[in-house]
């Protein structure tokens, strides 16, 4: 890939993000199953409860059904770097277990990031970059021949503090699929550069600030830019301007007890679902047999309808 290439990209990830609000999306009417498809930063899901709960709150009639189902170390690629997870396992791809989920949940809706892992860690590298492409692709094709929406998401930012080499990675990555927008009309919501300047403007003031102590997981915060930035990308405006989502969630009745009962629900799904479904990611947590957590996650429902009940 020439430079010239590598530099429009990333010139195109910076003007999109500045006019991200003027090309806002919409969850049509007609979805009720989302599905969120991840690594470990959605299998985290800080952001997954986040968005979940803003929407519940804001359309109490909708009949939404939200699914985290993210897998820790995955890759969109296929790729994994030599000695990943001290030589235990290679790096899941999520095409190993792409048609099953799809078979299983038959989503409305798809919310996807992928990217952080894609570049396993190395500097940059064009036939690295042709397999996320591929792969993003291969998912992307999948999910409409289910008839199933999907929103792809820009990876979030890698702390360039802890390797600059590999920012510049994501920058690229970042930016060429905010470019699918124009070439290929997919959904794209932009939560990279967002983080990026988010990230460069509270160092202004404190030369230590981090939106993830590993440059990788971000903390809560972090999370929640992710959060704020795909609900503006579907239109939401009421609150987002609040830098910390406790604040954003205090403007709901009953807004903190439902992010606290969407936290324990989507826990208990994405254990339960991941187990139910199956991959090759050793050392994650069984959860329960999915019938009896398809019976928790009801009653955990029912409670949060009750309090949404009270807006």
């Amino acid at each position: 890939m020439s430079l010239k290439t590598i530099l429009g990209f990333l010139l195109c990830g910076m003007l999109v993000s500045n006019f991200q609000a003027q090309e806002s999306l919409k969850i049509s009417p007609s979805v009720k199953k989302i599905v969120f498809l991840g690594n470990s930063i959605t299998y985290s899901g800080q952001y997954v409860d986040y968005v979940e709960t803003y929407l519940r709150l804001s359309y109490p009639d909708r009949e939404w059904d939200f699914i985290n189902i993210g897998l820790p170390s995955e890759t969109v690629s296929g790729l994994s770097e030599e000695g990943h997870a001290d030589g235990k396992f290679p790096r899941p791809d999520l095409h190993e277990r792409l048609d099953r989920v799809l078979n299983e949940l038959k989503p409305d809706l798809i919310f996807a990031n992928y990217g952080m892992n894609d570049g396993i860690y190395l500097p940059f590298d064009e036939e690295r970059f042709k397999a996320y492409q591929l792969g993003l692709k291969k998912l992307h094709d999948k999910a409409k021949a289910i008839g199933a929406d999907i929103i792809h998401s820009t990876p979030p930012v890698y702390d360039p503090k802890k390797g600059a080499a590999y920012a510049n990675v994501l920058d690229i990555y970042a930016s060429w699929l905010l470019s699918q927008q124009y070439t290929e009309g997919w959904q794209v919501i932009d939560i990279h550069w967002p983080m990026r300047k988010f990230q460069e403007d509270q160092r202004l003031s404190d030369p230590t600030f981090e939106l993830a102590k590993d440059g990788v997981h971000p903390a809560d915060l972090g999370h929640w830019i992710m959060a704020r930035n795909l609900l503006l990308g579907i239109g939401e405006i009421d609150y987002l301007k609040e830098d910390q989502p406790s604040e954003v969630y205090k403007n709901f009745n009953n807004g903190l007890e439902i992010l606290s009962l969407v936290k324990e629900r989507q826990s208990i799904t994405k254990d339960a679902l991941l187990n139910h479904i199956g991959h090759k990611r050793p050392g994650m947590k069984k959860g329960l047999p999915w019938k009896e957590a398809a019976i928790e996650r009801k009653a955990i429902l029912q409670r949060i309808n009750e309090l949404n009940k009270e807006q």
